[in-house]
C-alpha cells in the first residue's frame, strides 16, 4: 500500500534519526526479504557500513551508506519501517532487524512478505528502468501530453505503471484522476492538451497534500497519515461524490481496482 508520500514520510522521519549511525549486526528472519545478495554476504557485509543519509525514488527507500554502498527497501504491500528501543525482541511480522551504534533497531516489519531489500554498490540497474518522479522538474504538463500520445492505454493502469510515472498508486491515481475530471478507462492517446495540464495539476496537488498530511492510513499496515480524511472517491464506492453527489463506482481494472464518479468522469 505504502505509495510515493507514504515512502516520503518515512524517510524524512528516519534521516535525521538514522544519519551517522552504524550498523553493528543484522538479523534476517525471513531470507525471501533479500533480493540481493545472498544472505550470507549480507550479513557478513552490512556490520560496519554507516549511514550517510536517507533518500526516496520513486516508491524505494534508499538507505546511503558509508564506505559508498546503498541499501534499498520496497514495502510493497504491508511493509513498514520503524525504529525501536535497545533491547528490542523481534515480532511476528518482523522480517529483518538492524542494530544500531547507539542500541536503536531499525526494523523492516512486513506482514504479507512483499516487501524485499537489496544491499548492492549501484542501485542504478535496479532503478534504471523507473520513469520520471512527479514532483520532479522533469515532469511537465508538455511531458506528460507527450507521454500519454505516445501509448494506446487506458489511464488507470498506465499512471500505475512504475516506468511510465514513478511513485504513483492506486489511491492517488484513483484521487487525481477524479480532481482531473478523466475516467479510468479513458485512453491516453485521446487526452487533450488541456485535459492534460489539469491531471498533471491534480497529480502534484494530491501527492503534495498526501506529503503534507504523512500519507494515508486506511489499516495497520500505515498508521502515520491522515490524507485518508480527504479521500473524494478511494474506498467510498456507493458514497456520494464530493461535487456532485452520484454515488461513487467501484470497478477492477487489470486486477486492481478503481474508484470514480460516473457523472463528473465520463469515458468521453
Amino acid at each position: 500500500m505504502p505509495e510515493l508520500p507514504e515512502v516520503e514520510t518515512i524517510v524524512r522521519w528516519l534521516r535525521p534519526l538514522l544519519t551517522g549511525k552504524t550498523v553493528v549486526t543484522a538479523e534476517l528472519l525471513w531470507r525471501r526479504t533479500l533480493a540481493a545478495p545472498s544472505p550470507q554476504a549480507f550479513l557478513e557485509t552490512l556490520p560496519g557500513y554507516t549511514i550517510d543519509g536517507l533518500s526516496r525514488r520513486a516508491k524505494f527507500l534508499h538507505v546511503l551508506l558509508n564506505p559508498p554502498a546503498s541499501l534499498l527497501f520496497h514495502l510493497r504491500m504491508s511493509g513498514d519501517l520503524r525504529l525501536e528501543s535497545p533491547g528490542y525482541v523481534a515480532g511476528q511480522h518482523d522480517r529483518l532487524l538492524l542494530h544500531l551504534s547507539d542500541g536503536l533497531v531499525l526494523v523492516f516489519h512486513d506482514p504479507r512478505k512483499f516487501g524485499r531489500v537489496w544491499l548492492t554498490d549501484n542501485p542504478a540497474p535496479l532503478l534504471a528502468s523507473l520513469g520520471p518522479e512527479p514532483l520532479s522538474e522533469a515532469f511537465t504538463p508538455d511531458w506528460l501530453y507527450q507521454a500519454l500520445h505516445q501509448h494506446r492505454r487506458r489511464l488507470k493502469p498506465l499512471l500505475l505503471d512504475q516506468t511510465f510515472l514513478a511513485g504513483l498508486g492506486n489511491i492517488y491515481a484513483d484521487e487525481a484522476l477524479h480532481r482531473s475530471r478523466l475516467h479510468p478507462l479513458r485512453l491516453s492517446h485521446t487526452i487533450t492538451t488541456t485535459e492534460a495540464r489539469r491531471l498533471h495539476t491534480a497529480i502534484r496537488q494530491v501527492l503534495q497534500e498526501g506529503i503534507r498530511l504523512n500519507g494515508a492510513s486506511i489499516d495497520n499496515v500505515y498508521r502515520h497519515g491522515s490524507f485518508q480524511t480527504r479521500f473524494r472517491v478511494y474506498g467510498r464506492a456507493g458514497k456520494p461524490c464530493l461535487s456532485c453527489g452520484t454515488p461513487i463506482v467501484r470497478l477492477t481494472i487489470g486486477q486492481r481496482s478503481a474508484h470514480f464518479c460516473p457523472v463528473c468522469q465520463t469515458r468521453s
